[in-house]
C-alpha cells in the first residue's frame, strides 16, 4: 500500500497530538483545573495559560489568513463560520459541557491525558462520552431529541432582510449590523485587539512569566491548534481534498479542521464497531490517539504512571453523569473546551464565544454548588 497524502495528513496529525499529550501531562494544562483553581483558591495561573493558548492560536490563524495560506470562511469541520447562528445550541450545550466536565474531573482532553497516565476512571469517562457522542451523531439522537425544538432559535444571518451579513465571523457580523465597509479589516483589527487584551491581562496577572511549565503549556497547545489548521487548510490540505475526491473509497471527514475532541470520540467508537473500515480513521481519531500515546510515553519516562480507580459508587455515578453531559453537550455546542474556546475562537466565530461563556458558567455553578454542599 502506497503512502498517500491521506496517510501524510494522518501521520502529521498524530505527531502534533503526541506533542500535545506530552506537554499537557507535563505542564498539567487543564481548563477545568484552571477554572477550579480560580474559583476555589483564587489562583489564576492556569487560567492565564489557557488565555495564552487562545492568544497564540488566534495570532497564528490571523497570520495564516493574512498571508493567504488558509481560508476558513467555508467548509470547515465543524462549520465555525456558518451562515446560521445556533445560539441556543451553543448556550445549552456549553452549559451541559461545563457541568459535565466538572463532575467528570476534567474535559475530554484532560481525560485523554489521564488515560495515558494510567487513570482507569478517565477511560470509563471516555467510553461514556464516546457512546453519547455516537448516539447523538451517528444514531441521529441529536435530530430526534433536540433538532425538533432547538433549531427554531437559529438565526439565519445570511438571510437577514435588514442586515447584510455573510456568516457568523464577528468582523462580518459587526460590519453588517453597523453598515461598515471592509469586514476583512475589521476582522484583523478585532483579532489584534483580543490578542492584545489577553496579552495585557496575562502580563498584569504576572502568573505565567516566571512559570516555565505554564508558558510552555499555553504556547504549545495554541501552536498545535495553528498546526491543525495548517495541515488541513493549506496546500497540503488542498492536495488531501483533491486526493479524497478521486478516491474509490472516500475517507471520513476530509475537511479543513483543527483540534476538537468531541466528535472524534463518536468516530472512534464507529470505527471500533467495524475495524475493517480503515476509511473511518480520520483526523480526529488520530488526534485522540496521539494525545493518549504522548501522555503515556511522558508518564512512563517521568515515572508518574499510576493506575487509579473510583473511590466509591458515588464517585463512579458522578463521573458517568458528567461524561454523558459532556458527550451530549459537546455535540450541541459543536466542541469541547479545546474545540470551541481555543480552536473556535481562533476563527473569531460568534458561536465559539457563546460556547466559551456557557462552559465557564456551567463549571462555576457546579463548582460553587459542590463547594457549598461539602
Amino acid at each position: 500500500m502506497s503512502f498517500t497524502i491521506h496517510h501524510q495528513v494522518l501521520l502529521a496529525t498524530f505527531i502534533v497530538a503526541f506533542v500535545m499529550g506530552v506537554v499537557a501531562n507535563k505542564t498539567r494544562f487543564c481548563i477545568m483545573g484552571a477554572i477550579s483553581d480560580r474559583v476555589i483558591m483564587g489562583d489564576s495561573a492556569r487560567l492565564c495559560a489557557w488565555g495564552l493558548s487562545i492568544a497564540v492560536a488566534l495570532t497564528g490563524v490571523l497570520v495564516l489568513e493574512a498571508t493567504g495560506l488558509i481560508t476558513l470562511d467555508s467548509n470547515t469541520f465543524p462549520p465555525y463560520r456558518a451562515e446560521h447562528l445556533a445560539w441556543l445550541r451553543h448556550l445549552l450545550g456549553g452549559l451541559m459541557f461545563g457541568v459535565g466536565m466538572t463532575l467528570a474531573s476534567g474535559c475530554i482532553n484532560r481525560n485523554l491525558v489521564r488515560i495515558g497516565g494510567g487513570n482507569l476512571k478517565s477511560l470509563i469517562v471516555l467510553v461514556v462520552v464516546a457512546l453519547a457522542t455516537y448516539l447523538m451523531v451517528w444514531a441521529d439522537f441529536d435530530e430526534k431529541f433536540f433538532g425538533r425544538w432547538i433549531n427554531f432559535a437559529n438565526l439565519d444571518l445570511a438571510g437577514s432582510e435588514k442586515y447584510t451579513i455573510e456568516n457568523q465571523e464577528v468582523g462580518k457580523v459587526l460590519s453588517g449590523v453597523f453598515g461598515l465597509d471592509n469586514s476583512s479589516r475589521i476582522h484583523f483589527a478585532l483579532g489584534a485587539l483580543i490578542v492584545t487584551g489577553l496579552a495585557a491581562w496575562i502580563l498584569i496577572a504576572n502568573k505565567v512569566r516566571d512559570n516555565r511549565d505554564l508558558l510552555v503549556g499555553g504556547l504549545i497547545i495554541g501552536l498545535a491548534v495553528v498546526a491543525g489548521w495548517l495541515i488541513t487548510g493549506s496546500s497540503m490540505g488542498l492536495a488531501w481534498k483533491a486526493w479524497a475526491a478521486a478516491a474509490t473509497v472516500v475517507p471520513s471527514r476530509v475537511e479543513t479542521q483543527s483540534f476538537n475532541f468531541v466528535s472524534p470520540t463518536g468516530d472512534l467508537l464507529r470505527y471500533l464497531l467495524n475495524p475493517t473500515k480503515l476509511a473511518h480513521i480520520n483526523f480526529g481519531i488520530m488526534a485522540l490517539l496521539g494525545v493518549m500515546v504522548g501522555s503515556y510515553i511522558y508518564a512512563k519516562i517521568s515515572r508518574t504512571f499510576r493506575v487509579e480507580w473510583f473511590a466509591s459508587i458515588q464517585d463512579l455515578m458522578r463521573h458517568l453523569i458528567g461524561a454523558a453531559l459532556m458527550g451530549v453537550g459537546g455535540v450541541l455546542a459543536m466542541g469541547c473546551t479545546i474545540g470551541q474556546p481555543i480552536t473556535g475562537i481562533s476563527t473569531l466565530a460568534l458561536g465559539a464565544f457563546i460556547s466559551l461563556i456557557a462552559m465557564v458558567v456551567g463549571a462555576i455553578i457546579t463548582l460553587k454548588y459542590e463547594y457549598w454542599r461539602a
